[in-house]
């Protein structure tokens, strides 16, 4: 189990990648996401998320550029909208990512969501790019089995990630097992179920029983299903509370009561009835 900020996971290509990020979904273009993303590297944060449709890669790579780390010690994501999706499009919107993060690479460029009819000539140009040595590895968002199933069919790379909808309330089960045995990591997006059901009872209660936050007992549960995690915050105080996670250790029987917490309830669209 990792013990720190800088702990990491060894991807299926050999890239390490760290358990615990920063997300920056809804996080304004500017000022807003600039200070939030020097404060999580200021506190030890090593892994950054962001995508193409945020509208905030300018104000990310801004902050990465001027921080005081050097590049090679950072994770940096970013995924390809939906509208760009397809073969040439796709190789195109790397490309402006790039330009707008003001970076010559990223650790890890995702497939957004898995536009029906597109998704599969997008993940060869994700392959291409790897390829090519553009990227340090290449992944999916939001797929369910059937279509990691599509794009494992269609070439010899295994995507390195998937990052799906995942907390206490959509627990999946099954796909992180698929995952788990074809050498995907499993990524959480918005871990603390955009700020809902963190007053849950068993959540209260297991925070009280080791001296921590319901967020961050949802945190290391997720950390000890062996989920990479990247909880969103602007605030420099949450942002370190966030991290705090690594002293502590949730006993089986409390893991056992998180999962039973699920209601397979998602909070964002489903992956197999979306429209945007």
């Amino acid at each position: 189990m990792p013990t720190g900020l800088t702990d990491t996971v060894t991807l299926n290509n050999g890239v390490k990648m760290p358990w615990l990020g920063l997300g920056v979904w809804r996080v304004e273009e500017g000022p807003q996401v600039e200070d939030s993303v020097s404060a999580a590297i200021a506190h030890g944060y090593r892994s950054i998320d962001t995508a193409a449709v945020y509208g905030n890669e300018t104000g990310v790579g801004k902050a990465i550029r001027e921080s005081r780390v050097k590049r090679e010690d950072l994770f940096v994501t970013t995924k390809v909208w939906n509208a760009d999706q397809g073969y040439e499009s796709t190789l195109r919107a790397y490309d402006e990512s790039l330009k707008r993060l003001g970076l010559d690479y990223v650790d890890l460029y995702l497939v957004h969501w898995p536009v029906k009819g597109k998704y599969r000539d997008t993940w060869k140009a994700l392959r291409k790019l790897y390829a090519d040595g553009r990227v340090r590895a290449v992944g999916v968002s939001n797929f369910n089995i059937h279509h990691l199933q599509d794009i494992m069919a269609d070439g010899d790379i295994v995507p390195a990630v998937n990052q799906v909808e995942y907390h206490p309330l959509l627990s999946q089960r099954d796909l992180l097992a698929f995952c788990k045995e074809n050498g995907i990591q499993l990524e959480a997006w918005s871990p603390l179920m955009q700020g809902n059901n963190l007053n849950d009872e068993t959540l209260v209660r297991l925070a009280d029983k080791y001296g921590k936050t319901p967020a961050q007992i949802v945190l290391r549960w997720d950390l000890q299903n062996g989920v990479v995690t990247i909880p969103k915050s602007v605030r420099p105080e949450r942002i370190r509370e966030n991290a705090d996670v690594f002293d502590f250790e949730l006993s089986p029987e409390d893991m056992d009561r998180i999962n039973a917490m699920n209601k397979n309830r998602r909070l964002g669209p489903d992956p197999d009835n979306f429209n945007f």
